[in-house]
């Protein structure tokens, strides 16, 4: 009786009942083909030729997975930088502990080429992984024979030891071939170290400068000392080639008897080094010292520049403690947890001029700058970044347009230099605002010689030739991830006029 009733009612009214049917079959129609996107959608995030397990898959931005996958130019040679620092302080950090279960590195189907015994070469490709972090995250490797664990490298990536760390990051590098000017290759060890009551402070340097390996180069030890109020002192002592030993795969620089910098086993850097003033006194100055990192707070280094005028740059003491004694003729100035940094430098540097700082804000640390090539330092719209840590490493980075200086203070040479900066940004919901106050500037004529930053004998024709060292209080606040930032502290900046 229902059917009936049923094919009655549909005769009744054709035409409506063909725009049932019609809009029936097109629903059909469409669910048909979503169900298809589903399924190949499904298929394709399972593909290991992708990327293989995981609820989270992170690629480089801009990247297009289909290139990936098919191993076109495109997906050829992409690679992440600094992955192990984006693994430790990112996607693994503690700060993430309560979100991330598990991390696994992977690189997929990069194109090699093995060379034979008989000199053939065979195109091959190839995977790379940490086998025991990607059975953590479930996409365990199909194995036809044989075992597949973490090997002393393996564990060197995931979780290197303090030393280790500071070695991969923090080693010497040699120029490379092409350079412009191979003279003014220069590579330095810099510390700072702040006395207990802000009043005194000191620059130290271990340089390796010149045409390094082959040609005229050699080593030195420099250390400024400052006083509030009063001039700033150099020492100095210059050491052959014959008596330096630096290295490609570690931290440590040797200058024989005039000192050196060593990387301890437990991550510290051990300061030794013996330098006579600059200005015909006959002071000596010694220095030991112990600086230690604190956890987490580094910068793992960057290139800033490439071409024909490379440079690098590594800070990874961004937050560190001094204890030892720096002496000057009899007298001592000892330390016990003072406030430190360190960093590494590296590159050729005639006409290169930059703006810098470091400091601490309370529990924040933040680091700026930017660098410019020499055509173009006047420029003031050079990239500029600002790296901000805390307790558990890293927490964001801002990229502000320019830093607001107001040079209004008195400084020998230039005349006019910062009284107080200022660099301010505004990205989505996150705001920085960081103000600087100078206490005390020194300006050195970079015209002449300058050896500690690796200049030589370089007679620079610059439109900003003086390189000034400041040190003032740093005032932080703004937001990131909706929690406020704020501190005062004290740090060390560097601009040119």
């Amino acid at each position: 009786m229902i059917w009936q009733l049923a094919l009655r009612n549909l005769g009744f009214r054709k035409l409506r009942t063909l725009f049932l049917l019609a809009g029936y079959g097109l629903g059909v129609a469409v669910m048909i083909v979503l169900l298809s996107v589903g399924d190949a959608m499904i298929a394709q995030a399972s593909d290991e030729k992708l990327v293989g397990g995981g609820d989270v898959t992170v690629l480089p931005e801009g990247l297009d997975v289909e290139v990936m996958k098919t191993g076109g130019v495109g997906g050829m040679f992409f690679s992440i930088a600094n992955a192990r620092f984006l693994h430790q302080q990112l996607l693994g950090a503690p700060r993430n502990a309560a979100l991330v279960r598990a991390v696994a590195p992977q690189i997929e189907s990069k194109l090699l080429y093995v060379t034979l015994a008989n000199g053939r070469e065979l195109p091959v490709r190839a995977s790379g992984e940490i086998p025991d972090a990607t059975r953590d995250v479930g996409a365990p490797a199909l194995l036809a024979d044989g075992s597949w664990i973490n090997d002393d490298g393996d564990r060197r990536w995931i979780a290197p030891s303090l030393a280790g760390l500071r070695h991969d990051a923090d080693h010497f590098h040699l120029p490379p071939p092409d350079l412009a000017t191979p003279q003014s290759w220069g590579e330095w060890h810099y510390f700072n170290v702040l006395s207990p009551d802000a009043s005194r402070w000191y620059f130290i340097t271990f340089i390796v400068a010149g045409q390094v390996p082959a040609g005229d180069w050699a080593g030195q030890v420099l250390v400024t000392t400052h006083a509030a109020g009063r001039p700033a002192r150099r020492f100095s002592m210059t050491v052959p080639k014959s008596q330096v030993r630096f290295s490609t795969r570690d931290a440590n620089l040797s200058f024989g008897a005039s000192g050196n910098v060593e990387v301890q086993a437990d991550g510290h850097y051990a300061l030794r080094g013996i330098a006579r003033a600059e200005d015909g006194s006959g002071d000596e100055l010694r220095l030991e010292l112990a600086v230690t990192p604190a956890p987490r707070a580094y910068f793992p280094g960057a290139t800033l520049m490439g071409g024909d005028t490379p440079s690098g740059y590594a800070v990874l003491g961004l937050r560190a403690a001094a204890t030892g004694s720096i002496c000057v003729a009899s007298r001592c100035e000892r330390f016990d947890a003072a406030q430190a940094y360190h960093d590494h430098n590296w590159g050729t540097w005639q006409g290169v001029t930059w703006d810098w700082g470091a400091a601490r804000a309370g529990s924040f640390t933040i680091l700026y700058g930017r660098v410019r090539p020499p055509a173009s330092s006047g420029n003031v719209d050079a990239p500029l970044f600002v790296y901000l840590v805390d307790s558990l490493g890293f927490r964001a980075v801002f990229r502000p347009r320019q830093i607001q200086y107001d040079d209004t203070r008195v400084v020998a040479g230039p005349g006019r230099g910062p009284a107080t900066a200022r660099l301010f940004e505004v990205r989505g919901n996150d705001t920085l605002d960081l103000r600087l106050t100078i206490d005390d500037a020194v300006a050195s004529d970079t015209r002449g010689g300058l050896v500690g930053r690796g200049e030589g004998d370089y007679a620079r024709q610059l439109v900003t030739p003086w390189f000034l060292q400041m040190k003032g209080r740093a005032r932080l606040s703004g937001r990131v991830g909706g929690v406020a930032l704020a501190g005062e502290g004290i740090g060390f900046y560097e601009t040119y006029r």
